[in-house]
């Protein structure tokens, strides 16, 4: 499991916390519950199949009315245990630099 490889600090929640992770294109959602977060990235526990989690990109979804929320780009699975890594402006104008980079090429 890679979850002890965060270099941002980490903070466990003593209660569970319920949020979803939804498709980006809203095709799909799922319950999760939060099991720790950092400014980085979080570890989440899945309800259900993590088959959907495989377009890597995704919302985790912080309030039932959907207002708070960050994108999110899988790291690693672990059964029902996943770790995401939020995506940053500055981490996808990263990604398109080097798409561009790599379609001139």
């Amino acid at each position: 499991m890679m979850e002890n490889n965060r270099k941002a600090h980490r903070v466990r929640f003593e209660h569970k916390h319920i949020v979803s992770i939804m498709g980006v294109d809203g095709t799909w959602r799922r319950s999760c519950i939060l099991v720790d977060a950092s400014a980085s990235g979080a570890k989440l526990e899945v309800e259900g199949s993590t088959d959907p989690l495989k377009a890597q990109e995704f919302f985790l979804v912080l309030s039932s009315t959907g207002l708070a929320f960050r994108r999110c780009e899988l790291i690693w699975v672990d059964g029902s245990h996943v770790g995401v890594q939020f995506v940053t402006a500055k981490m996808k104008g990263k990604a398109n630099a080097e798409k561009r980079l790599a379609g001139s090429q």
